[in-house]
């Protein structure tokens, strides 16, 4: 994101662009925290159970003056075409934003009996209706697994949720495992979903760490507070496994006698990689 700062600076400095974000993370709090050391001046909206079902990211899509997709995977290389495009001459028509109606969506859900309705509805209370409702969010997940078991999103959006619980005041003993498990089981069902596959690993053993997931915070709280300013709360602060270096080495102790991906359900790249020495 900040090649992508410096690279639209100008355009959202002079009103030609518009730029709005989606973090797929537990804590919103951590995206803000982020965004500030960074300098980021656009929203950013909080989508911690990846209500937008993207696969990985980041992404990002490019809208004309009308709210139509131009471009669904826009590249850094691509964005000063896109700027110079004509504008459209399509109208605008204005929208008043308004919440999702909580009686519909619980009437769609009981009526229609799909997992789907039912997850929509766990995601409400996860985005709208904050730690209160979260055991209502949590049977909606569980009645969406019970009509349809092999459901991804409600099984990642269960784990959400428990996670929520556990960071608040009514934490029930067991609610880290259950997130934890519920993200597995998920991760199971799409191997290749990327959002699952980090939010694992952000709490998971340190041997399938991509990068510590939380290094930056301290930096970012000490480079914010010589600015003058002071850093955005954190009401649940990175420790543990989020800091850690994932391992590097293979210890005797862990070989693995079977493969990992033995139904070769996991993608992989077909091309050649290259090996500099140096």
């Amino acid at each position: 994101m900040p090649v992508w700062h410096e690279l639209t600076q100008a355009a959202r400095e002079t009103g030609d662009l518009v730029v709005l974000g989606v973090i797929q993370e537990q804590h919103a709090d951590r995206c803000r925290l982020f965004a500030q050391w960074q300098g980021f001046d656009w929203p950013i909206l909080h989508d911690p159970v990846n209500q937008l079902r993207a696969q990985a990211v980041p992404y990002f899509v490019a809208l004309d003056e009308a709210g139509v997709v131009v471009d669904a995977d826009l590249k850094a290389d691509e964005f000063d075409a896109f700027l110079r495009r004509p504008a459209t001459d399509r109208a605008v028509a204005p929208v008043e934003p308004e919440l999702p109606d909580i009686e519909l969506l619980r009437t769609a859900a009981r009526q229609s009996k799909s997992a789907e309705a039912w997850t929509a509805l766990g995601d409400h209370h996860v985005l709208w209706d904050g730690e209160k409702p979260i055991d209502q969010a949590i049977a909606g997940y569980q009645r969406a697994l019970e009509l349809n078991p092999n459901y991804a999103p409600a099984e990642f959006g269960l784990g959400v949720a428990h996670r929520m619980r556990y960071d608040s005041s009514r934490a029930e003993a067991h609610d880290f495992q259950l997130a934890i498990d519920a993200w597995g089981r998920a991760l199971a069902l799409q191997p290749n979903q990327y959002i699952y596959r980090r939010r694992i690993q952000q709490y998971g053993p340190r041997l399938t760490k991509p990068y510590p997931f939380y290094d930056w915070v301290r930096q970012a709280q000490e480079e914010i507070r010589k600015r003058g300013d002071q850093p955005h709360p954190l009401s649940v602060v990175p420790s543990g496994a989020e800091i850690a270096e994932p391992i590097k080495e293979l210890s005797a102790n862990s070989r693995q006698d079977t493969p990992p991906d033995a139904a070769g359900r996991i993608h992989r790249d077909q091309g050649l990689i290259e090996f500099n020495a140096v």
